[in-house]
C-alpha cells in the first residue's frame, strides 16, 4: 500500500447558508414585542462578504447580534469566523456595526496548524495552499488522528475537512 492518503484544512462560510439565517433572523426581529418601532436590520454586502448590523442604539444592537448568531449556528455557519468592527455612529441617530465574515487559513493560522501537526509525532507531512493547508500520509489513521488533533485545538477560526481521499 504505496499510495498516499490525503486531506484539505479549509475554513470556509457557506454564503446562502448566511442569506438565510438573516432572513430567519429579520422575520424575527419583525415580530419581536423589544424591537417594536426600532430601526434594526441585517444585511449581507456579498461583493465585500461583510455583514452590516444596524439598530437604534448599542443595547439593540447587541440583541440584534445575539439573535443574528443564534440563527447562524442553527444553520451550520461557524461563528467564529465573524471579525466584528468597532461600532459607529450612523445616520438617523442609529449606531452601526460592520461584521466580515473571513474565508480562507491566513499564514498565521496556517503556520499554528503546521506546528501541531509537526509537534503530534505521526509521520504525517503537511503544506500551505494558497488559504488552505494539506496534509498527506501513508495511512490513513494517521490522518484520522491529525483530524481529531485540529478539532481539538483551539483555533481562532472554524475549520473544515475537505478532499478526504
Amino acid at each position: 500500500m504505496a499510495k498516499e492518503s490525503s486531506f484539505d484544512i479549509v475554513s470556509q462560510v457557506d454564503l446562502s447558508e448566511v442569506d438565510n439565517a438573516i432572513n430567519i433572523a429579520t422575520k424575527e426581529i419583525t415580530t419581536r414585542y423589544d424591537f417594536k418601532g426600532s430601526k434594526s436590520e441585517i444585511t449581507l454586502d456579498k461583493s465585500s462578504e461583510e455583514l452590516v448590523l444596524v439598530s437604534d442604539d448599542e443595547y439593540k444592537l447587541e440583541q440584534l447580534k445575539d439573535v443574528l448568531i443564534t440563527k447562524l449556528i442553527k444553520r451550520g455557519v461557524p461563528t467564529k469566523n465573524l471579525d466584528y468592527s468597532k461600532v459607529e455612529q450612523a445616520s438617523g441617530g442609529t449606531v452601526r456595526q460592520r461584521a466580515k465574515l473571513v474565508t480562507g487559513i491566513d499564514k498565521d493560522n496556517a503556520k499554528k496548524i503546521n506546528v501541531l501537526i509537526k509537534n503530534s509525532g505521526l509521520k504525517v507531512k503537511s503544506q500551505v495552499q494558497d488559504d488552505q493547508v494539506r496534509v498527506t500520509a501513508k495511512s490513513r489513521d494517521d490522518l484520522q488522528q491529525i483530524i481529531a488533533l485540529v478539532k481539538e485545538a483551539n483555533l481562532p477560526i472554524d475549520v473544515q475537512f475537505i478532499n478526504y481521499r
